[in-house]
């Protein structure tokens, strides 16, 4: 066997918490904003796909390697750096957010599945909820991890879409390339809906510790164990990292193209939620584009909502220490486990209670993209301390687009202030 065929062959087996991270992060909620953006604003945000993968990467890219050195996730290290009234306000702020997040994950689920299959949305929420938390209980993270990553290929619907609908591609390129800026108080708020669902706090929690989990399935049991890692660890984990935020951000760009072209192009500027987009695709683009639309929903739903729960359960068993993790039996974390299930029962009473999700989503996204800048700031001052990293700190390259990503989500948050009023 040749060397470079060696060499993919390891890389497509390492594929895992980053190719996971990366495509929980276009979710129902995610889909949802960013079809808002393509019905409201047209190709305007395109420009976002392409600047927003390297400071996914480089963001995720710390979480990742503050996991896989320190041995620890993420809102541990927040926990021992940081004073306790900071990092249990910060870990409050996720855990909140993952619950609104859930619920509108729900909705957007369970109405494409009622609009492709019937039965009642509520009957849904019911048979999603309950297949979900099956799945965390009685499925080894190992084998919960394979089925998530198959899942990804649902989010090549929104691709395939894309071309379905013929674009013209020669505008297409120019708006990715061309930064434009609208300085009115909807465009900017949405801007901010459609940084804060990309680059999401939850997913920071995630990514750091899956890496603790892909440890743990490797035998290293303890901190201690875990500490540290080797050149080839890192390099595999900033190449599983950087393929998930890359093919994150292609399903982004074409879900923005795709609404743009289509509801844009015809005045259906009004759209909710993603379940709408699907809806009003199907006279625009045909049936086969809005079925698509529809189960690619379904299976961005069934792969985030895991992640979205999980998250809150791994940032609360850090703060509050007691066992936690995907690997271990519920008997052994019945803590964890707890709030995972509570955080997937949550979302479900959150449509059950008839809160309107979607706009809890859409809002939740905004104030997702307000509150990562601080959590950004204190994962980078983290990835530069060599007393907690050794010889892995941030490169010069990863700095400079740390900083630009707190500069970028900083000032689209003043702006949004400033002319909230600006229609």
């Amino acid at each position: 066997m040749s060397k470079s065929r060696r060499g993919f062959l390891h890389y497509l087996k390492n594929l895992g918490p980053g190719l996971i991270t990366g495509a929980s992060d276009d979710d129902p909620s995610g889909i949802s904003t960013y079809s808002v953006a393509g019905a409201s604003a047209g190709l305007s945000m395109l420009w976002l796909a392409l600047i927003t993968t390297p400071m996914m990467a480089v963001v995720q890219g710390m979480c990742a390697r503050i996991g896989s050195v320190t041995g620890t996730g993420l809102a541990a290290m927040i926990k021992k750096v940081f004073p306790p009234w900071l990092a249990f306000a910060l870990a409050l702020l996720v855990v909140v957010a993952n619950t609104f997040n859930v619920g509108a994950d729900f909705a957007g689920m369970s109405a494409a599945a009622h609009m492709v299959f019937g039965f009642p949305v509520l009957l849904w929420v019911l048979v999603f909820g309950a297949a979900l938390l099956a799945a965390q209980i009685y499925l080894s993270y190992r084998v919960l991890s394979n089925i998530l990553k198959w899942l990804c290929a649902t989010l090549l619907a929104y691709i395939v879409t894309a071309f379905i609908v013929h674009p013209n591609w020669v505008d297409v390129l120019r708006h990715a390339v061309v930064p434009e800026v609208h300085l009115n108080g909807h465009w900017i708020t949405t801007v901010m809906g459609v940084l804060g669902t990309t680059i999401t706090p939850y997913l920071f929690f995630w990514q750091s510790s899956l890496m603790v989990e892909e440890e743990k399935g490797l035998g290293r049991k303890t901190i201690a164990e875990r500490r540290g890692a080797t050149q080839q660890e890192i390099v595999d984990a900033h190449a599983d990292v950087n393929t998930g935020m890359v093919f994150s951000n292609l399903v982004m760009f074409f879900i923005i193209v795709t609404t743009a072209v289509t509801l844009g192009a015809h005045g259906r500027h009004d759209i909710a939620s993603a379940q709408d987009a699907a809806d009003a695709l199907r006279p625009l683009a045909g049936r086969f584009a809005y079925l698509l639309f529809s189960f690619g929903l379904i299976g961005t739903g069934m792969l985030a909502i895991p992640a979205i729960a999980g998250s809150s359960a791994y940032v609360a068993a850090e703060m509050l220490s007691f066992r936690q993790g995907l690997n271990e039996a519920p008997h052994r974390a019945s803590r964890f486990y707890a709030i995972l299930g509570a955080g997937i029962l949550a979302g479900m009473v959150m449509n059950f209670l008839r809160i309107d999700p979607i706009k809890a989503l859409f809002w939740s996204a905004v104030f997702n993209g307000v509150a990562a800048v601080p959590l950004i700031v204190a994962i980078t001052l983290i990835a530069n301390n060599s007393k907690i990293m050794g010889r892995w700190t941030n490169s010069l390259l990863a700095n400079l687009w740390a900083w630009i990503t707190v500069a970028l989500m900083g000032l689209a948050a003043i702006l949004m202030f400033v002319y909230w009023n600006h229609q």
